[in-house]
């Protein structure tokens, strides 16, 4: 009976591995994507990383090995010269990397109203015509009569990580540094910036980004802010109505102002205004005053369909998985390079960067 049993089951065996390869193959060919993983192309974000100019031939290797094409930084001094802007250009794109952004700075006189701020708008308005011939498509800028950077600290996290939390209460009552500017005169001189610069960047065929206020607090030792909530953030976006006079989608940011960042994230889409996307997560305990930045993994926004709805739209440019998180690797090598307290190194920004990527890869599979 015993010796019945075991023919009787082997035979069963073969005759199932005689047949499965056939089932299995057409089986999978049913379920299985058309390639993977999903071909990256004009019409997705490009995931980029950010730091100094300076990167040699083994840091934009380092760059390629974690898979990041692309590379932000901050610009030279303005106005800018379309000769720099293309060596620097160059440079990246002799490592395989794409310069896709950079940040443009040095025009205080205008955000202050002070008298040399038509001098400096004419040296941005340089600047975005050398970006322009040299290639470059994106420029982002910050406009703030000061940063309350102030209340940031340290708070440890999982497994003794370091957070990057903020208090308002640390600095709320801190003195002006730069003189009080309100809200309304802040308008009004980005109304008269823009209005000069739009235009040049539409004919040059650079976007533009601005980056909400961030830290959203609604005082900055003394001066209101105007990037502080989302109805601000339309306000400004409205001042000169252009693809061209965008902003940073920080969807940590949006969070941090008890904004639904899908929702925001949809809105400015719509409105092709998407000009730079910052990817990171907090936990926000008060709207805009009382919030933690933590590991893109476990906060409040919820990656995946912020990237489902990147994908949806078609955004095409850079896609930034900022503000690492201190973690020993980068703590024991000394390649702890945030500035703020709690922010990590290179290690902690693989970390990032392959956590964005499978939210990538998922949601350009749907």
């Amino acid at each position: 009976m015993k010796s019945e049993f075991s023919r009787r089951k082997m035979m069963q065996a073969l005759s199932a591995a005689a047949v499965s390869p056939a089932i299995l193959s057409k089986a999978g060919s049913a379920a299985a994507p058309s390639s993977w993983p999903p071909p990256l192309g004009q019409n997705t974000p490009k995931i980029c990383l950010g730091g100094g100019q300076n990167l040699d031939e083994a840091g934009l290797r380092r760059l390629k090995q974690v898979g990041v094409d692309y590379f932000l930084s901050g610009g030279p001094r303005i106005p800018w010269d379309e000769a720099d802007i293309r060596s620097r250009i160059e440079k990246f794109k002799a490592g395989g990397i794409t310069l896709c952004n950079l940040m443009i700075s040095g025009f205080n006189d205008v955000i202050w109203g002070r008298p040399g701020a038509d001098a400096q708008i004419e040296d941005v308005i340089k600047s975005i015509r050398a970006a322009g011939k040299a290639g470059l498509p994106v420029i982002e800028y910050n406009f703030y009569a000061h940063r309350l950077t102030e209340g940031y600290k340290e708070e440890i996290g999982r497994a003794g990580a370091g957070y990057t939390a903020y208090d308002y209460e640390l600095s709320k009552s801190l003195p002006p540094r730069e003189g009080t500017h309100t809200r309304a005169e802040q308008l009004k001189r980005a109304e008269h910036f823009l209005k000069a610069i739009v235009p040049e960047a539409e004919k040059a065929k650079v976007r533009l980004a601005l980056h909400p206020n961030d830290p959203p607090v609604p005082l900055s030792r003394g001066s209101e802010q105007i990037m502080a909530s989302f109805e601000q953030w339309k306000t400004y976006l409205n001042l000169v109505k252009s693809p061209y006079n965008g902003m940073t989608f920080d969807c940590g940011v949006t969070r941090e102002m008890g904004e639904d960042p899908v929702a925001v994230c949809r809105y400015l889409g719509e409105r092709d205004c998407i000009n730079h996307v910052h990817f990171r997560n907090v936990v926000v305990r008060k709207p805009y005053i009382d919030y933690t930045e933590v590991f893109i993994d476990e906060g409040q926004v919820n990656m995946f369909a912020v990237m489902r709805e990147l994908v949806r739209q078609k955004y095409s440019r850079g896609l930034y998985p900022e503000h690492p998180r201190a973690i020993d690797v980068d703590r024991e090598r000394g390649q702890i390079r945030n500035q703020y307290p709690g922010g990590g190194g290179f290690s902690a920004e693989i970390y990032n960067v392959a956590y964005t990527k499978a939210m990538l890869q998922a949601a350009l599979s749907l």
